[in-house]
């Protein structure tokens, strides 16, 4: 997950990029469910979709669970992370790729081995700036490792860790062995361990047919570099956990392919069925996906979606026409006026956007560009729990 930052970019742009939107063309939504969330937050300049979005999931859960809202630290876990991800690419010669970017797991991961912080504690900017801004914390740490990974070096010396934690203290700030929050004394192990919840319980699920169903793989992605395993379901099975999910009170860590077409800048992410579409309208819209952006008008009104296929899903993730671009926070499920359904979508691009940081998903975007999800065990549906051996 790691285009995000660039592609969030050409998505804040404006509204002059896609032309002025008519009375007619555009989305009313209504609420069917959703699950309580906190505030939209920025990533600004940074690839760290990946700790935003589970952050998110996990200030949902103990909203759920009634603890209240907390505001935990995202730059805690991309400071653990990276450190780990070097180690990993040193101790492989540079085969596991150190990149700013990270996967659902690698908060989970830090949850449970190293703790958490509240965002007071370690905001995670030390440098002049009002949002985050990796760039050059990315090419300087990037530098560093690579250096060392893909070096001439018989030996290594004990202490090139030292050097890195060093680059990310500059940058982001100690991560704290001690701190004082609401009058009372903890570590990053006690404050997790407090907050009460269990890293153990929540399970990545995905949908390919290249590995059995029913069984786990290690999903096939650059950011997967801690070999994490994902629960193998088929599509309608998986889609069933979404819907699920939510009607019972939980929210879930969504992984997609953000840079299709059909996710906009304005806030609602289709896959528009052009054929269907061009013979309801009588437009000519059979090239559709080759006009430039400011052309494209399927996703300004509700449109027929595509609903595809196991298969289609497979041929996109081997010929890379879903990767693995951005995590966000699936809270919801809305309609549009049409009866058309979509999930409600918290982001972390901040709020200058039409649904301030929202944005309303299809279900048919959703079912073809979903990479995979976490989320809490006891949210998918028993029949499907029983399938995977999950209890």
């Amino acid at each position: 997950m790691r285009k995000t930052m660039i592609f969030a970019a050409l998505l804040m742009c404006g509204t002059a990029l896609f032309g002025q939107e008519s009375a007619a063309d555009k989305y009313v939504f209504t609420t069917v469910d959703s699950v309580g969330i906190t505030p939209v937050k920025d990533q600004n300049q940074s690839g760290t979709c990946w700790s935003f979005s589970s952050i998110g999931l996990l200030e949902s859960e103990l909203i759920r669970l009634g603890k209240g809202e907390f505001d935990l630290s995202e730059m805690f876990v991309v400071h653990k992370t990276m450190e780990d991800r070097a180690r990993a690419s040193v101790r492989t010669h540079g085969d596991v790729s150190y990149a700013p970017g990270g996967s659902f797991y690698d908060v989970i991961y830090c949850y449970k081995n190293y703790g958490m912080v509240p965002n007071d504690v370690m905001p995670g900017i030390k440098y002049d700036s009002d949002g985050h801004n990796h760039s050059e914390l990315a090419n300087v740490a990037g530098a560093y490792v690579n250096a060392i990974a893909n070096g001439n070096s018989k030996r290594l010396t004990n202490v090139w860790h030292d050097g890195l934690s060093g680059i990310y203290d500059a940058y982001l700030g100690e991560c704290p062995e001690t701190f004082t929050y609401n009058g009372k004394e903890y570590t990053p192990q006690s404050f997790y361990q407090s907050l009460g919840l269990n890293a153990d319980d929540y399970v990545s699920l995905t949908s390919y047919s290249h590995q059995p169903f029913y069984s786990t793989f290690v999903l096939e992605i650059q950011d997967n570099w801690r070999w994490a395993e994902s629960y193998n379901l088929p599509i309608d099975e998986l889609m069933q956990v979404f819907d699920n999910a939510i009607m019972n009170g939980y929210t879930i860590a969504w992984a997609s392919d953000v840079s299709e077409s059909g996710f906009t800048r304005n806030g609602v992410a289709t896959l528009p069925d052009v054929e269907k579409a061009q013979e309801l309208s009588g437009s000519d819209m059979a090239h559709w996906l080759k006009l430039k952006p400011e052309q494209k008008q399927l996703n300004t009104k509700p449109q027929p979606q595509k609903w595809v296929s196991q298969e289609e899903r497979q041929v996109a993730y081997d010929n890379y026409e879903t990767t693995d671009d951005h995590g966000m926070q699936i809270y919801g499920i809305a309609k549009d006026q049409e009866g058309g359904e979509y999930y409600m979508v918290k982001n972390s691009w901040g709020t200058d956007s039409k649904y301030k940081g929202h944005w309303y998903v299809s279900k048919a975007f959703a079912r073809y560009k979903t990479m995979n999800i976490v989320v809490h065990k006891n949210a998918l549906p028993k029949d499907i729990a029983k399938k995977l051996g999950i209890k």
